[in-house]
């Protein structure tokens, strides 16, 4: 099929699904007080190569309906694949008899009716592609093919190439019913360089909802074989206290920890070492932190949450001060008390594209790493040592040493450790080389000190 004609299927494939959605809140009103009624359907390809030879190829057209029903402050789940009249009707069946069983929890329920998304603005999201399964192969093998052109790239995890489309439609019994349909796109590179006997592995990846922005499969072969080749000849380090610059794909993660502290989740089960932050200071004064959920074609843009709630702009970090936890309706009823009332924001299932702005000059990596002089720039981390309770971080990382403002050679095998708040309160630049990928968008992030436990 060419692109109008995928587009039109797609068209109809939404229209039909509204339909369906529209059909079961009309079954369930008839029997309880309120419904919700939620599809995400994803269609796509994804193929690998390795060495040259095809790996792998999955085509997936795939959907499940989840229903929820609500009946005296009681809640109940149940989801099928199946959208016949007579399988939904089953599934309605079964999500109400799960919510005679549950017990009745004052805090449930649909969300805020003045503030659903009624009406679905155009974010400009769907690029789908026309392209066959050849020629997704041939785009995964050219990534790898360049990359296993440099010497010292030995071996190869493969070229991955990914593209596909979403429809996502949400209901519920308030009379609310909206979809769109949103693309995806992705080719990877992944491979291992050998020298003096030691290997390292590395790679590299572009991803676009329009699959005409991405890089070339060359650049992609070309930058996972560099990145490899630059971890060679990794040494290990003495234990010490120096700055450290997590780059700028790692930086993201760092400011997602924050996100998932300030969730409200966290907050009303009192899990969060941000517990009781808003309007404190937790970050720099130079530095703030918004949410743009209706930028066109940015990879988190979204009309509205998963409780059908319109996502709007909003100040996450207002000069380094909290303005907001990041609240579905759920946590927003739960956290209310008779002094202050709080609403959702818009952000049930997650963050939707937050920018990080800096009242001070953004540096280039180069710069910043001349401003750090001394110290160690983070490129990968591992293990899961982060507690959110109370702040504490742990993680095993490798990267590179830096003297004089220069990069020296490559570091592994140790761990850097420190506490959220305290980290966060030691930001002292943020680059200008910004990650553009990924729902959290921010530069490489120099942070004053931390502990180092190497050799």
């Amino acid at each position: 099929m060419n692109i109008l004609q995928i587009k039109n299927q797609s068209y109809q494939e939404q229209q039909q699904l509204e339909s369906v959605i529209a059909n079961a809140i009309e079954i369930a009103k008839k029997k309880v007080d309120s419904v919700e009624v939620a599809i995400n359907k994803s269609t796509g390809i994804n193929v690998s190569t390795r060495l040259g030879e095809t790996e792998n190829i999955e085509f997936n057209s795939d959907g499940v309906l989840a229903i929820t029903v609500y009946q005296d402050q009681k809640k109940g789940n149940a989801s099928t694949n199946d959208l016949s009249p007579h399988a939904i009707e089953q599934s309605i069946n079964m999500a109400i008899e799960i919510m005679k069983y549950t017990s009745a929890d004052p805090y449930s329920g649909l969300g805020d009716r003045s503030q659903m998304a009624f009406e679905c603005p155009d974010l400009d999201l769907f690029y789908p592609s026309s392209l066959n399964v050849d020629e997704a192969i041939k785009q995964a093998a050219r990534a790898e093919t360049a990359a296993l052109g440099f010497a010292e790239i030995t071996k190869s995890d493969g070229g991955h190439f990914n593209s596909s489309y979403g429809i996502h439609v949400y209901g519920n019994s308030e009379g609310m019913l909206q979809g769109y349909r949103a693309s995806s796109h992705s080719l990877s590179c992944s491979v291992i360089g050998e020298r003096g006997g030691l290997m390292e592995r590395d790679y590299a990846y572009t991803s676009s909802r329009d699959i005409n922005l991405l890089e070339s499969p060359e650049l992609v072969g070309e930058k996972a074989a560099k990145r490899t080749i630059a971890n060679l000849g990794a040494q290990q380090i003495d234990t010490m206290q120096v700055p450290v610059i997590f780059s700028a794909e790692i930086a993201t993660g760092l400011i997602g920890h924050l996100a998932s502290a300030i969730s409200g989740g966290a907050i009303y089960k009192k899990s969060s070492f941000l517990l009781d932050k808003i309007d404190q200071e937790i970050l720099p004064n130079w530095l703030t932190i918004k949410e743009l959920p209706h930028l066109l074609k940015e990879v988190g843009s979204a009309p509205f949450d998963s409780d059908g709630i319109r996502t709007f702009d909003k100040d996450i970090i207002a000069s380094g001060v909290l303005q907001t936890y990041l609240l579905s309706s759920y946590s927003a009823r739960k956290l209310s008390t008779k002094e202050k009332t709080f609403k959702s924001t818009g952000n049930a299932g997650g963050i939707h594209n937050w920018r990080l702005q800096s009242t001070n000059l953004m540096p280039t990596f180069a710069e910043l790493v001349k401003m750090m002089d001394r110290g160690i720039i983070v490129t990968s981390l591992m293990g899961q040592g982060v507690n959110l309770v109370t702040g504490d971080y742990s993680r095993g990382a490798s990267g590179f040493w830096v003297e004089n403002g220069q990069i020296q050679y490559p570091v592994n095998e140790f761990t850097i450790a420190g506490n959220l708040a305290e980290m966060y309160q030691r930001i002292v630049a943020i680059g200008s080389d910004v990650e553009a990928r990924t729902n959290i968008q921010c530069g490489s992030i120099l942070i004053e000190q931390m502990s180092i436990a190497g050799k």
